[in-house]
């Protein structure tokens, strides 16, 4: 694992995933016991024609207008879900900031630094990686920026 090789300490939680709950970052939160404030999604998105990740607490929504403006862009959409998949190398639900096949630009909110660790998906449906934002920006070379919104 790529936490691993950087000596960056963290944690895993695995959980049983169901596959008709209408929320993957709240079915996270709420199976593993955490502030869905502490828990965020991985989005990817179109600026100006570059992928770029996003990543913003699951309570939240991206605006995808402060995410075009942080990465000096002028307008932001979100990109094709196959596409995303292809990209990542993860499947949607599962995308993770962390290990992807191509790296992308990607933006962290800022509101992650509002805590001590935050958990971001590991890789599948089901599985969470708790980590410091620091580690996070430093390890996926992100910005931080006001992208989410409540």
């Amino acid at each position: 694992m790529a936490l691993t090789a950087a000596g960056v300490p963290f944690t895993v939680h695995s959980y049983d995933h169901d596959p008709s709950h209408p929320s993957y970052g709240e079915e996270a939160a709420e199976a593993m016991g955490v502030s869905p404030d502490r828990v965020f999604k991985t989005l990817v998105a179109d600026v100006d024609g570059v992928l770029t990740v996003a990543v913003v607490p699951v309570a939240g929504q991206l605006d995808l207008k402060a995410l075009a403006a942080a990465t000096g862009g002028k307008r932001a959409a979100m990109a094709d879900p196959a596409l995303a998949e292809r990209t990542t190398g993860y499947v949607r639900g599962g995308i993770s900031p962390l290990g992807q096949r191509r790296r992308l630009p990607t933006v962290v909110d800022e509101s992650a630094t509002l805590h001590e660790t935050i958990c971001v998906s590991a890789g599948r449906r089901g599985l969470e990686v708790e980590l410091s934002p620091g580690d996070l920006t430093e390890l996926t070379s992100a910005t931080l920026a006001p992208i989410g919104r409540g």
